[in-house]
């Protein structure tokens, strides 16, 4: 029996005003795929049920939704359970593999089933979506030929403030951009840190909300965004989905 193909599917990066459609920011081939699948792997059940109603106004779905198969693989999933994630591709079926937000296997624990599926000799098919990571690389004006993502700081303040001094140095020595992101709620404690912790010179970028229509993007010296913040000037990104960015 030949082997389905493992999808990986792009997810919006948020909840989309009324106004704006699906199409803006999902391209019609992925939302065509989505569609006709009846199997998924996602990182929230709930989220990826949410999307594919979305879908399912602009492309009818191949099933009624209560009957596809959405096994949820996240932080919390076992690598002892990831075979059983792939039994639909070995009994000939296509999947879905679909992150919380945006592109899956890039921040997002479906890296590890992708590298399982090639091992198996399964086909990978990328589609093309919002990655809310390259958004912000392009839209910070600092280098976007060299740069890394470092997910998460700590959250002890020595501990973080150690690691932002870090990376400054090699953002300096390698002319890279560094790039970081935050639980939402955090935003603003993180951005002081960058405040704290790094030099004037350095080029700090905000992008918050990407591709959404209260998308916010600014990159400043960290010398400007410690101006304003002293006169209370704090972007609106409380509880907000933001990527940060820096290069020394």
């Amino acid at each position: 029996m030949k082997n389905g193909t493992l999808y990986l599917l792009p997810n919006t990066l948020g909840i989309a005003h009324p106004s704006q459609p699906l199409f803006d920011v999902i391209p019609v081939e992925v939302q065509k795929i989505t569609a006709n699948l009846a199997y998924f792997v996602a990182e929230n059940a709930k989220t990826t049920r949410a999307f594919l109603k979305l879908v399912n106004s602009n492309f009818p779905l191949a099933k009624p939704l209560q009957e596809i198969q959405i096994s949820e693989l996240n932080v919390n999933t076992k690598e002892s359970a990831l075979p059983d994630l792939l039994s639909p591709l070995l009994q000939g079926h296509d999947v879905g593999l679909i992150s919380e937000a945006g592109v899956p296997a890039v921040a997002d624990p479906g890296a590890n089933l992708v590298k399982l599926a090639h091992q198996c000799g399964i086909k990978v098919r990328p589609m093309v979506g919002p990655s809310s990571l390259l958004l912000a690389v392009m839209a910070s004006g600092l280098n976007g030929q060299s740069f890394a993502f470092n997910g998460y700081l700590p959250t002890d303040a020595a501990l973080r403030s150690k690691r932002l001094q870090e990376l400054e140095l090699r953002s300096r020595k390698d002319k890279q951009t560094q790039l970081f992101i935050e639980t939402p709620y955090r935003n603003a404690a993180l951005l002081e840190a960058f405040c704290q912790s790094c030099n004037p010179a350095t080029e700090l970028c905000v992008a918050t909300d990407l591709s959404l229509e209260t998308e916010q993007i600014q990159t400043l010296p960290v010398s400007q965004w410690k101006a304003l913040l002293a006169k209370g000037k704090m972007p609106d990104f409380n509880k907000k989905p933001t990527v940060f960015l820096f290069l020394a």
